[in-house]
């Protein structure tokens, strides 16, 4: 693990060997982590972490893999982590485990599933899988229905029961202590940093596994031209919204798919949602979280991207492109015209919104995404669309 710094002090192994000092990463872009090994306690109703040490040491940090966002940030519960010399110095241990413990909050944009797999699901499953289930959870910032709606994946890679940090009121004790989450990129894992060359691929089978899915690969449809590959269509309800999505539908069958169109929203049952997923051979949607359900299609199928205006073609990819590639899905991606965005009945067609975009994203994130993200929907050009929709079926025969 790389070092870090408290202050302008590196934090290194102690030359004692029977004192090992905290590592920490603060040099990473998006997650602050530290581990922490020897005598810890932990008391999470005070949000205050304690580690035996001869020199003194102090620090807070927020344990949610989006340090340079303060507006995630405003929803994660700081954390203290101060060092004592003597054991008198300290709380007692009122639990004590010999089991490592890992700290990390789920506040940020929780509840967003781009942002429940980006910044939390996936991070934890590269932080834990070292552990192989013998791991403590422990989750600041936590709301129930979020925990029962992944519990498929938290009671995958942890065999014990999750404690609730800001209501946990006793002292618990631990000799391995990984405080944050460890962060590769958008939706995905970096095998070269990893153990074993952990990957996406691992990830997908894990979630596979969780969820009691059947499928690890999409239909093997080779030359059979009557095999109907099943197409699920994304339909988004509030923004970016698909408007003729029963047209788009309709040309993809008559293309020869079987084509279902669904949305999860936060009361969603995800294990019958991810099972629905699971039977389809392909997936397509408007950019939006909605998307972040690829990760329960099989191996071998294939995301096709539908990317509004606003120059978001690089946040397109960034954010599932490669991550579905990642996962050996074939992957489309569809910029859409100016007629075919509903920016057209807003403003007119001389303006910097569909002339000089850059003009827009000057403005800050808060104008583009106003404009582009919240305020545009997309009625596609099935005649345009078509060869996307051969393309994908084409990927599929291939297979």
């Amino acid at each position: 693990m790389a070092g870090g710094r408290i202050g302008s002090q590196k934090l290194v192994e102690a030359a004692d060997k029977q004192e090992l000092k905290p590592v920490c990463d603060f040099a990473d872009t998006r997650s602050v982590v530290c581990e922490l090994e020897g005598d810890i306690r932990i008391h999470g109703n005070s949000s205050s972490i304690l580690f035996a040490g001869s020199s003194p040491a102090s620090w807070q940090m927020k344990p949610h893999p989006r340090k340079d966002d303060p507006n995630a940030l405003s929803h994660v519960t700081q954390i203290s982590v101060t060092s004592f010399a003597a054991d008198g110095d300290a709380p007692r241990c009122a639990v004590s485990s010999t089991t490592p413990a890992i700290v990390f909050s789920t506040g940020g944009y929780m509840g967003n599933p781009f942002h429940d797999f980006t910044d939390v699901l996936i991070p934890l499953f590269i932080t834990s899988f070292q552990f192989d289930g013998e791991v403590r959870l422990l989750v600041g910032d936590i709301a129930p229905w979020w925990i029962q709606k992944y519990e498929p994946i938290l009671t995958g890679l942890s065999r014990h029961d999750i404690i609730d940090l800001n209501r946990d009121d006793v002292v618990r004790c631990f000799p391995h202590v990984i405080v944050g989450l460890r962060f590769h990129k958008e939706m995905s894992i970096d095998p070269s940093r990893t153990q074993n060359g952990l990957s996406m691929l691992d990830f997908g089978r894990f979630v596979r596994r969780s969820f009691a899915l059947r499928r690890e690969s999409a239909t093997k449809l080779g030359a059979d031209r009557n095999k109907k590959p099943r197409l699920l269509i994304i339909a988004r309800r509030a923004t970016r919204v698909l408007e003729n999505v029963d047209e788009v539908a309709r040309a993809a069958r008559g293309l020869g798919f079987e084509v279902v169109v669904a949305e999860a929203g936060r009361k969603t049952n995800l294990t019958a949602f991810a099972r629905l997923v699971n039977s389809c051979d392909g997936m397509m949607g408007v950019h939006g979280a909605g998307l972040a359900n690829f990760v329960f299609l099989p191996m071998n199928t294939t995301l096709i991207q539908v990317v509004p205006l606003g120059q978001l073609d690089e946040i397109a990819r960034v954010d599932f492109g490669a991550a579905a590639e990642d996962m050996e899905m074939k992957y489309v991606q569809y910029g859409i015209s100016e007629e075919e965005s509903t920016l057209i009945e807003q403003y007119p067609r001389d303006h910097a919104v569909f002339n000089d975009p850059t003009a827009i994203t000057k403005q800050g994130w808060t104008a583009r995404r106003s404009v582009y993200l919240l305020n545009q929907n997309v009625r596609i050009d099935v005649v345009r669309f078509r060869d996307v929709l051969i393309q994908a079926l084409e990927f599929l025969h291939r297979e």
